[in-house]
């Protein structure tokens, strides 16, 4: 069990927990950086967690809910505060509502996440600090310490899968639910360079093809929110054209851009959220899609969409390493 010392200080309004770990402070922080390694702790083990978004930049936001035994759902975010890499993560911690909205009849709370290298390996000093005495007392009852010490108490087999989530691996593709995948993949090159190669003509003609033999000769990129895409693609024969168009409805340099996307002459809209994170390795790219209803996204992810994506991020990969 990491827990070393748990203290709740009613006069403070706050609860620290202190936690050591037998792996270097940055192995702890990507932990926490990376939703899909987050995941597997930040809940107990009866109510494991899925995140579908997570911006570790100041101003950005994670969504995440929490799964019962008996199919319950607990919807929560956490509003970014701060962020120095890979020292402290700051955070407000909400209760959320079904659509996703703030609920403001739940307490909030304000979470340090405080990580330092020890001659054993690392520590995590984890304190937060509550509203009043009332939201102190009503998340104790709630459960929240015994659920911390059961949720910390999975980081140790996160933390010793090396492999997983490193480099190398490839892309993957996780089903969260009826109408939302996300696709993840650690990217060799720093995130100002991936965030460019999502944006600049030229170099996405040379890596965002798909499989080999086709070539993009429509590359018309959205520059600001509101702005359109298009997208065109033809095999090597100069035939069996099709593309795809939508709109840029989000942007924030040089960590998170979310579009919508529609195939020419085809009605399914669905919404990409793309996110990046630095890592130890290069970038963690992640895509949230989300689709109109589980059969539409059974059917696209039938069609070798993860094996496209990993041929055209294998290229870009390329691209970047050839530029360092």
């Amino acid at each position: 069990m990491p827990i070393t010392s748990i203290d709740t200080d009613v006069e403070a309004l706050t609860m620290t927990v202190v936690a050591d770990f037998t792996v270097p402070a940055r192995r702890l922080w990507e932990a926490y950086s990376d939703p899909r390694q987050l995941e597997k702790f930040w809940g107990p083990p009866d109510w494991p967690a899925t995140f579908s978004r997570h911006d570790m930049a100041p101003g950005g936001l994670s969504r995440y809910y929490m799964s019962g035994p008996e199919g319950q759902r607990m919807n929560g975010l956490w509003e970014i505060i701060g962020v120095d890499a890979p020292r402290t993560l700051e955070v407000r911690d909400r209760f959320a509502r079904e659509d996703g909205s703030v609920d403001d009849d739940m307490p909030s709370m304000r979470v340090v996440f405080a990580f330092d290298d020890t001659d054993a390996g690392s520590r995590l000093t984890t304190t937060t600090w509550f509203g009043s005495v009332a939201d102190l007392e009503q998340l104790v009852e709630m459960g929240m310490e015994e659920g911390l010490t059961t949720a910390m108490g999975q980081i140790d087999q996160v933390l010793a899968d090396l492999t997983s989530f490193a480099a190398g691996v490839g892309t993957t593709t996780q089903i969260l639910d009826d109408t939302h995948i996300r696709v993840s993949r650690v990217i060799r090159g720093p995130i100002e360079k991936v965030w460019d190669a999502h944006h600049e003509p030229e170099l996405m003609k040379r890596w965002l093809l798909g499989p080999d033999g086709w070539t993009m000769p429509v590359c018309d990129v959205a520059a600001s929110v509101g702005d359109t895409y298009r997208y065109e693609w033809v095999d090597e024969n100069g035939e069996n054209r099709f593309g795809f168009t939508g709109e840029l409805v989000e942007s924030a340099h040089p960590y998170r851009a979310v579009t919508t996307e529609q195939m020419i002459g085809m009605d399914t809209v669905t919404t990409n959220e793309l996110t990046l994170i630095p890592v130890d390795d290069g970038t963690l790219l992640s895509v949230l899609i989300t689709y109109p209803d589980a059969t539409t996204r059974d059917i696209i992810l039938a069609t070798g969409m993860t094996e496209g994506m990993e041929a055209s991020y294998a290229r870009m990969e390329s691209e970047l390493m050839a530029m360092a």
